[in-house]
């Protein structure tokens, strides 16, 4: 036996085993046969299943053909190095347990095949008692790390499942809340043959001037939403106030100005619909500061809040009211061209004047002057 091992006496007696089935495969690596053999007839002797190579190019050639469980790699040999089969293997495969075999003088070596992902490293004369101590040491630290891995693994797939779980549940939530706000503006509709499908005309409106100023995808859909709960407040106004055939008083008017805050104390627990809460509070707001609750002035006014009421005052001047006649869609344009920079931002009139002359997806219009 080589005098680089030094093998305790009952090693000596030992004769190589065929492995049995089922063995743990390691890969003996060493230019030298008078190292190979004998770690490998050892390491069979101990149950496990041993095949050879005598270079790190052979090593790398069988790691890409066939499973290991740990290599065992002298750090000296022609053409590749230990350390620079190192981080080959381990890409070839990230479960493999690597022992490096190194003289005394190459420890510095063999610190830097660790920092490529070596677990351990033996010094020669190798004594077979150390061997087989640091193989079932690296195979315990991969069978550890392989462990790891499959917890993260199944945590992270858990996470991926409840998010998704968790995004569906809030969807089903926003559905129904939205089901419900949206009934009660039907149902309040209903009561006013002035009022009905007021919301669903500026939701549709307002989504399309969302588009035509370039809003992504989510803001666009926030507005739409925005549209048809805007008015959800004026279920709590008096319908002789709403359906007054004359111009109001200042405090009817005081009294309509409450639909937004009756709307926000009904939408406010609706954290999941988002921006629309903004929205649906900011749109009667008017770009000048004179619009309310807050007077908010400009870009201060959330850009849904702008979009609405352009949208809103749009299809209240084209919708017949109990005291007026409804106006033409080109008078309505007109009329709202002189109010860009007071009532209204005047991107946002351009986007709508746009989306009118253009009609596109403007149903209702072909729907009330058809």
């Amino acid at each position: 036996m080589s005098d680089l091992i030094t093998a305790p006496p009952r090693a000596r007696m030992s004769n190589p085993l065929n492995a049995p089935a089922g063995a743990k495969r390691l890969l003996v690596v060493d230019d030298e046969e008078s190292i190979r053999t004998p770690l490998s007839a050892f390491l069979r002797s101990r149950g496990y299943d041993v095949q050879t190579a005598e270079s790190g190019t052979r090593a790398l050639a069988l790691l890409s053909e066939q499973k290991f469980m740990l290599m065992l790699c002298d750090i000296r040999m022609p053409g590749l190095s230990g350390v620079e089969v190192v981080p080959h293997a381990i890409r070839a495969d990230a479960d493999l347990a690597i022992v490096i075999l190194t003289a005394v003088n190459d420890a510095p070596t063999a610190t830097e095949a660790l920092s490529h992902g070596a677990l351990d490293y033996l010094m020669k004369p190798v004594e077979l008692t150390d061997l087989e101590a640091a193989v079932e040491r690296a195979l315990h630290k991969r069978s550890l790390a392989i462990d790891q891995r499959n917890i993260e693994r199944m945590i992270r797939e858990e996470v991926a499942l409840r998010t998704t779980e968790v995004e569906e549940e809030k969807q089903a939530l926003r559905s129904l809340t939205v089901n419900v706000a949206e009934t009660l503006i039907n149902a309040m509709e209903a009561k006013d043959v002035y009022l009905r499908g007021h919301s669903q005309r500026v939701a549709e409106l307002s989504a399309s001037m969302a588009e035509e100023l370039g809003l992504d995808a989510d803001t666009v859909e926030h507005v739409r939403l925005a549209g048809r709960l805007h008015d959800v407040g004026k279920i709590g106004i008096r319908e002789a106030i709403l359906n007054k055939p004359g111009a109001l008083t200042p405090e009817e008017f005081d009294h309509i100005k409450t639909h937004v805050r009756i709307g926000m104390e009904i939408l406010s627990p609706l954290r999941h619909i988002g921006l629309a809460l903004q929205f649906v509070q900011d749109h009667h707001e008017h770009h000048d500061g004179n619009g309310y609750p807050q007077g908010l002035k400009g870009e201060a006014i959330s850009v849904g809040g702008r979009i609405l009421v352009a949208a809103d005052a749009f299809d209240a001047l084209t919708s017949r009211r109990a005291y007026r006649e409804p106006m033409t869609q080109e008078d309505t344009v007109a009329y709202m061209r002189r109010l860009a920079g007071t009532l209204m931002d005047p991107a946002v009139f351009t986007a709508l004047e746009n989306v009118v002359t253009r009609r596109g997806s403007l149903v209702f219009i072909d729907e009330v002057y058809g």
